[in-house]
């Protein structure tokens, strides 16, 4: 029962950590697509600015309770997702010095840089931690020893490419929808126009990536086990759909 409640506050500390750096994720990656001069783009990094580092306490506590409760499937993680592993905290680190350094020095061509690398810091974690959960939906492959048997390329299969591209998706509508709620006027407009434009495109990967989670897992037979788990995908869909309506009346803080 202990590893059950356990699991369950993983789970809870992923959900969170997703919930709020995702917005900063999906912001940063759209932001080319939102700011269109540098006045704009300060708006941009001001309304991250006092959140990305607290969000993410939830990650840091998600892999310690990995730890502390885990710790075989921990180092099996760890080990087996070394390399991607290594992307996301690099790429997490590069976004984390362009808040510090962008704006030391007044030349343009230094700022773009650094825009580029918060573009960079913010697409690559949302791929791979797409990638990463669909890898451990479908299963990886470790031999009797615990020892991970594979490669990154093993992980950029069909369905890990699927994971990612759904997370940067919905991560993408989530910031957008996030500087709706931090601004007004034309900036506001264009980031609403944009979480509408990219919500079928989330439709349309999740239902995607839903039919091949039936067709090359297992996690179905849970369901059919444990009917009362079907309540998960229905929330969802039902999240979804609320977002969609919550947009079209121009309700940016309840859609977010």
């Amino acid at each position: 029962m202990l590893g059950v409640i356990w699991f369950l506050l993983w789970g809870v500390l992923w959900a969170v950590y997703f919930m709020l750096d995702g917005s900063d994720l999906g912001l940063g990656t759209v932001m080319p697509a939102l700011a269109k001069n540098d006045t704009e783009r300060k708006l941009v990094y001001r309304s991250m600015g006092p959140f990305w580092d607290g969000n993410e306490v939830w990650l840091i506590t998600a892999g310690g309770v990995t730890f502390a409760a885990f710790p075989a499937t921990y180092a099996v993680l760890f080990s087996g997702l070394y390399t991607p592993l290594m992307l996301i905290l690099f790429a997490l680190i590069l976004r984390g010095v362009t808040f510090a350094f962008r704006g030391k020095v007044d030349d343009p061509k230094w700022r773009q840089i650094w825009d580029l690398c918060l573009v960079l810091g913010s697409f690559l974690p949302a791929l791979l931690f797409g990638v990463a959960f669909a890898n451990l939906f479908k299963g990886l492959p470790i031999d009797g020893e615990g020892i991970y048997q594979g490669t990154l390329i093993t992980l950029l299969n069909p369905y890990g490419i699927a994971g990612g591209l759904l997370f940067v998706s919905i991560f993408a509508m989530h910031g957008s929808l996030w500087l709706t709620t931090k601004t007004d006027g034309d900036l506001q407009e264009r980031a609403g126009a944009l979480a509408k434009k990219i919500w079928p495109v989330v439709l349309i990967l999740a239902v995607i990536f839903l039919l091949a989670t039936q067709r090359v897992t297992n996690l179905y037979d849970n369901y059919q086990a444990n009917p009362v788990l079907f309540m998960i995908p229905l929330v969802a869909v039902f999240a979804l759909l609320s977002t969609r309506f919550l947009m079209a009346m121009s309700a940016w803080w309840k859609a977010w």
